[in-house]
């Protein structure tokens, strides 16, 4: 009976992921449609085949992929800062209640702030380098991995607490074995989150003073009016918000693989 899942299986993942793209496939060949019978101005929305040939050119000329290395390595510094920055504070504020009196207000007033709003702020304090950039990604990916280890971290049960207490562990030992273990969930979530707001940080901080990344490449392009630049750049962005996205549902299975799967998506 085992041997036959297999096949079961794999057709049913095959059938899942057609059907989760079908409604992207038709979207872009209506669109293309659109384009070929002059319903839609090559200035106004560039044709997927347009934008699939200006993509292969900066290809081939460098343009794309040294702009994406750019980019990719802003938004990696700025989440890992995020990561250290978030998930420290959410520890202390979640431990301690001295800790949330001190943080959680501050962080709370900060979430707040209109991230176009720092932009002139950050620039007066770090000047146009790379590091107001950086700082810019890490500023919008750290609240929500800090919001949800905080509620993770005070949604342990208190039973277990006291359990632990009872074993005579360590405040390390509570923190390493019990209390990051149970918040880990809620802590994946927001990583989730932080991970896509890193992008939509990424794109403002790379539109100000920026000499090379993504977000420059398509403001040159705003310049010359080409449309078919700045879709490639939003292609871009998109396929990288998808792929980290998939990379971290990745991490979240195996590390949760202890949790059971819901079934509701069999009904649905």
């Amino acid at each position: 009976m085992d041997a036959g899942r297999g096949p079961v299986i794999s057709r049913f993942g095959l059938a899942s992921f057609l059907r989760r793209h079908a409604s992207l496939v038709v979207i872009v060949l209506l669109w293309q449609c659109g384009s070929w019978a002059g319903l839609i101005s090559e200035r106004f929305l560039t044709s997927p085949m347009h934008i699939a040939r200006t993509a292969w050119s900066l290809t081939r000329d460098g343009t794309l992929p040294v702009n994406l290395w750019v980019s990719l390595r802003r938004a990696a510094a700025g989440f890992v800062i995020a990561c250290a920055v978030g998930i420290g504070l959410a520890i202390v504020a979640g431990l301690s209640r001295l800790g949330d009196d001190i943080v959680d207000a501050p962080m709370q007033i900060v979430r707040t702030l209109p991230a176009l709003a720092l932009v002139p702020l950050f620039i007066l304090w770090f000047g146009i380098g790379e590091t107001p950039k950086v700082l810019l990604v890490a500023l919008g990916a750290a609240f929500p991995i800090y919001l949800n280890l905080h509620k993770g971290i005070r949604a342990i049960d208190p039973k277990l607490i006291e359990m632990a207490q009872t074993l005579r562990l360590s405040r390390l030992q509570m923190i390493r074995d019990l209390i990051l273990p149970g918040a880990l969930p809620d802590l994946l979530i927001g990583i989730r989150y932080a991970v896509g707001i890193s992008w939509l940080m990424l794109v403002v901080a790379e539109q100000v003073n920026a000499e090379s990344g993504i977000g420059h490449m398509m403001m040159d392009a705003e310049d010359f009016l080409r449309t078919d630049i700045i879709m490639v750049g939003l292609l871009v962005y998109g396929i990288l918000g998808l792929v980290s996205d998939r990379i971290v549902r990745l991490v979240e299975a195996s590390l949760l693989v202890w949790r059971p799967r819901s079934t509701l998506g069999t009904f649905l």
